[in-house]
């Protein structure tokens, strides 16, 4: 696959005043951003923005960087489709200050010219973190796959889950396990990859991604 694997880049690249620099130049152009927001709502609203809204659980501190509104493109392998295919994608981690994360994913497929040609997949879902440092992951996408993962943060910038149950709708398609790898690279970006066993096929790659911070 072509893009970034956070398991093989460091999470932060360069000297510690470099990633302070670099995430300064970022929130000037993301500090003042956020989610949509329904002012009449009685209860607290989500944010994508840890300067804004409730504050973040303290069982989600090891989620903190991914706290945020991420966009980016990325690429679909596998051996049943003709691919590779190029997408582009939009991923939101928020909260209400409850102890979990809100996740939501919306793709796109794009041309060789990087022109969109319709959209794809959507997934949404919570990320769960524990008292002993596990995540347990619930995603649900639009196909008609529900998955339920666990996992742990490799260090304070990756994190890997894995599938522990995959359950689908009887019109969708196969897949019986997968993984994903998230990682923050190159001073601030979110990077994942993910393998998948489906159609019959063992666990291996499928997606990746580079994506960069546009809110929080």
């Amino acid at each position: 696959m072509t893009s970034t694997d956070p398991a093989k880049d460091e999470p932060q690249q360069g000297s510690g005043d470099a990633a302070v620099r670099a995430a300064a130049e970022r929130a000037e152009s993301t500090r003042e951003k956020n989610l949509p927001q329904f002012a009449d709502l009685p209860i607290e609203v989500d944010t994508a923005n840890l300067r804004m809204g409730a504050d973040l659980h303290d069982r989600c501190l090891a989620l903190l960087p991914l706290v945020g509104v991420w966009r980016g493109e990325g690429e679909v392998v596998y051996p049943t489709i003709e691919g590779p295919y190029r997408f582009g994608q939009q991923v939101t981690f928020a909260h209400d200050g409850r102890p979990f994360l809100y996740y939501e994913a919306r793709s796109w497929l794009l041309d060789a010219d990087g022109k969109v040609i319709r959209p794809a997949t959507r997934e949404v879902g919570w990320w769960r973190p524990q008292t002993d440092d596990t995540i347990e992951v619930l995603l649900t996408h639009a196909t008609g796959i529900v998955e339920i993962y666990y996992g742990k943060p490799l260090n304070q910038t990756s994190w890997e889950i894995g599938t522990d149950i995959v359950m689908r709708t009887a019109t969708a398609k196969e897949v019986n396990a997968a993984t994903r790898l998230y990682g923050i690279v190159n001073n601030g970006d979110l990077a994942y990859v993910e393998e998948r066993a489906m159609a019959g096929q063992p666990l291996q790659p499928h997606v990746s991604a580079h994506l960069k911070r546009v809110v929080g």
